[in-house]
């Protein structure tokens, strides 16, 4: 059996990391490979699965090695409190972009335009598996992969197709811009194969991704208030298309 901390130093830079017993557990459900898991209490990881995830008790049984805090604490940013982290291999992007291409699609694509705070982003990918959406797309800088991303999303990036692109190379589908100036989104129903775009938190969106919107919708709001976070957007959202979609969740 390969030593997991020769195995960690080994895939540490090529693969993803997974922060906390609940993005492990997320990832195995979704079908992650898992090449290598540690924890600094296996005892309490494994009480922990027969808790709240019997379904992967065997499989995390199977995977995770315990080993010191001290060097649990190494392989992360900061401790989870389950003391749990796993590494997972990335998807392959002509994977993700098969699958964001494909059609007919099903169920929306969520795009954000230029986001600039990792967590919330993770918690649009988390929000986005919830509802069964085909997938999230990112603009700009970030990367959607980043483990503040991945933490924040726990683990869900392995439930739903997640990629960075140019907006001119966004999926096919009318693409529906949330913007404080479109038309109310609770007159409008919206497509399956629609493409759900949000601005950044500070900037909004882009000139170029609002060029190329079909069209702008706005989120009912109460006057005075100045917006919404980005997350609790892009749910009012989703949760509007969900009345108007089959109940398959």
């Amino acid at each position: 059996m390969t030593d997991p901390v020769t195995a960690w130093h080994r895939l540490a830079g090529d693969t993803v990391l997974l922060d906390g017993f609940h993005a492990l557990k997320h990832a195995l459900r979704f079908g992650a490979e898992v090449p290598v898991a540690v924890t600094a209490d296996r005892a309490a990881a494994l009480a922990l699965a027969d808790e709240l995830a019997p379904d992967v008790r065997d499989v995390l049984a199977g995977l995770l090695s315990e080993v010191p805090h001290e060097t649990y604490a190494s392989f992360v940013p900061r401790p989870h409190p389950t003391a749990v982290a796993a590494l997972a291999v990335r998807p392959s992007r002509s994977s993700g972009l098969a699958k964001l291409a494909a059609e007919p699609r099903r169920t929306p694509v969520v795009v954000l335009d230029n986001p600039r705070n990792l967590g919330n982003a993770g918690a649009v990918i988390r929000l986005a598996a919830g509802f069964g959406a085909t997938g999230v797309v990112t603009t700009g800088t970030v990367d959607p992969w980043h483990p503040t991303v991945v933490r924040g999303g726990a683990g869900l990036h392995f439930a739903t197709t997640v990629e960075r692109l140019a907006v001119d190379e966004l999926p096919p589908g009318p693409l529906f811009a949330l913007d404080p100036e479109g038309d109310d989104i609770r007159g409008v129903k919206l497509p399956d194969d629609a493409v759900l775009a949000f601005g950044s938190e500070r900037t909004g969106l882009s000139a170029e991704l609002r060029a190329r919107a079909d069209h702008l919708l706005s989120l009912p709001m109460r006057p005075q208030v100045s917006s919404y976070n980005l997350a609790t957007s892009v749910a009012m959202t989703l949760y509007h298309w969900s009345l108007g979609a089959p109940a398959s969740l």
